[in-house]
């Protein structure tokens, strides 16, 4: 048995298997390790969103989750007097990356789609009911004791550790890895309910966020008759009492009765808002819950972990193949520490808000909301509270679209001779690529960078006839919305260098620019070859 892998990942959970997806994906040598051997069987994350729909897609799991996926609706806030104060809801159509932006799911069978995946390729191994004894790094690799339920133990060894392994992660525990406190500390109770039929039709239609001092609550509408509950805990309740399900049903008295749903979970946690203050050690790496607690209220916690380890694992992957120096590892936790911390921050202002216990000062709160919309509640993007990348690998030509997400479109192609359309990431691939629009030139030097970058050039047809988009595999698309003609505009710019985890590097507004611009990267990414040279 061969007992080295490029990279082993500890938790099997939504983050680890998206991880173990991955690294399959690229065809690396992966150990996954997970000391339960099945999927947890009720729901804890809730919601998801449109970059972590498009992850799913890259992945090819999106088919075999759709039916497990439903649109999140509009979220309603209602103050103290039962009048509504915020309302928060999507952009409308054409989606800028081809999804709805903000979905509910269903997490077991949405999480054991995503560990069947992983477990799919050739290169990728699991090791169910086994958790990490302890690891040591040395001499540029890290050596893991293993141990499963049945007492055997194995030791392996691997280039690089990442632990997803959750709020209580073994991995951050033994590294000593102390957390940032960003002062967000509630009890609240969650709960599941599968809903019939006659107590669908009790409920609302929307999310809704009941900012009442006595109360504090959030209702979210799940796929199905899945429905959710998240209710504050009061100064002296027990949190175990309040769980049992006399307890959880006297809370729910407002909306249904016992004969109106089962119980699927009634579950206390304290909502933190806490930030590893390291992400790295060496060849040690942290993600997901490990990694960071956010309060729930926009539901970005699986996300978040989502986005950790896509940022990871293409950067691995790089350095593994030799396309980057090993110094782009240490963009992981500049990105994502500073993205989590800013996107935490806005949630934990939003618990703030929901949680005001003061009567008075929640009637002025409320008031000030009103104030602040001119008198009428305007609907507010959800997504507009997702902070772009921030630092970085990212262009030091500072612009608004560095480190934002680039488009995914619908864009016409060619199948079977006929005229079809497809979202942008499924006909152009995935990996670095160089998207310019129209006319733009692409010089020799331009080819040349792009060749060593190993990016793709992708050229978006100006006049929007369908037939000058080519056959599969080239480079030229037509797309259909509008969306990324509108998205060059408002960037003034004819070009754009999207990393492969579709973040935005740098744009250009001239080839000069973009020859420019891919030089700087190719260096960042090379640099004792820059040196050398």
């Amino acid at each position: 048995m061969n007992n080295h892998f490029a990279v082993v990942v500890v938790g099997f959970g939504p983050s680890g298997a998206v991880a173990a997806g991955l690294l399959g994906n690229f065809g690396i040598r992966a150990l996954c390790v997970d000391r339960a051997r099945a999927v947890y069987d009720k729901p804890r994350a809730i919601a998801v969103d449109h970059e972590i729909m498009r992850v799913f897609q890259g992945l090819g799991v999106v088919d075999r989750i759709a039916e497990h996926v439903a649109v999140f609706p509009p979220s309603e806030y209602y103050g103290v007097d039962g009048q509504l104060i915020k309302r928060i809801d999507t952009v409308p159509k054409p989606y800028p990356l081809g999804y709805t932006p903000t979905m509910v799911f269903t997490q077991p069978p949405v999480e054991a789609a995503l560990r069947e995946h992983a477990a799919s390729y050739d290169s990728v191994e699991i090791a169910l009911g086994t958790e990490v004894v302890d690891f040591v790094e040395a001499d540029g690799i890290v050596t893991v004791n293993l141990k499963d339920d049945t007492g055997a133990t194995r030791t392996v060894t691997c280039d690089y550790l990442i632990g997803c392994d959750g709020a209580s992660s073994t991995v951050r525990t033994q590294l000593g890895i102390a957390y940032e406190d960003l002062e967000f500390d509630e009890p609240w109770l969650v709960v599941d309910v599968r809903v019939n039929e006659q107590g669908v039709e009790k409920l609302p239609k929307v999310a809704i966020q009941y900012c009442e001092p006595s109360r504090p609550c959030t209702y979210i509408v799940g796929p199905g008759g899945h429905r959710r509950w998240e209710i504050m805990l009061m100064e002296g309740e027990d949190p175990r009492a309040m769980q049992q399900d006399d307890a959880v049903w006297t809370l729910l008295g407002r909306w249904l009765t016992p004969q109106d749903g089962e119980l699927w979970r009634a579950a206390s946690y304290r909502f933190h808002a806490l930030v590893a203050k390291e992400w790295r050690r060496g060849r040690v790496f942290i993600a997901g819950d490990a990694a960071h607690q956010q309060p729930p209220f926009i539901g970005q916690g699986m996300c978040q972990g989502v986005r950790d380890v896509v940022n990871l694992i293409w950067k691995l992957n790089a350095v593994i193949r030799g396309d980057a120096d090993a110094s782009l590892l240490d963009t992981y936790q500049t990105e994502r520490s500073t993205h989590v911390k800013q996107l935490t921050t806005r949630i934990k202002d939003i618990g703030r808000l929901i949680c005001e216990r003061d009567p008075a000062a929640a009637r002025e709160r409320d008031a000030r909301l009103l104030r602040e919309a001119g008198g009428v509640v305007k609907t507010i993007a959800r997504q507009d509270i997702v902070p772009k990348l921030d630092g970085g690998l990212l262009s030091a030509n500072a612009h608004p679209a560095n480190g934002a997400l680039f488009p995914q479109p619908r864009v016409v192609h060619r199948s079977a001779g006929d005229d079809a359309h497809a979202l942008f990431d499924i006909v152009v691939g995935e990996g670095w690529r160089v998207v310019t629009v129209g006319n733009a030139p692409v010089t020799p030097k331009v080819a040349s960078a792009a060749d060593a970058l190993g990016a793709q050039i992708v050229t978006l047809a100006p006049d929007g006839d369908a037939h000058h988009a080519t056959t599969d595999g080239t480079r030229s698309v037509v797309e259909l919305d509008g969306v990324l003609a509108g998205w060059f505009t408002r960037n003034q710019c004819v070009a754009a260098i999207v990393r492969p985890d579709h973040y935005v590097y740098g744009i250009a507004a001239d080839a000069d620019a973009l020859e420019r611009e891919l030089a700087s990267l190719i260096a960042t990414l090379h640099p004792a070859q820059t040196v050398a040279a």
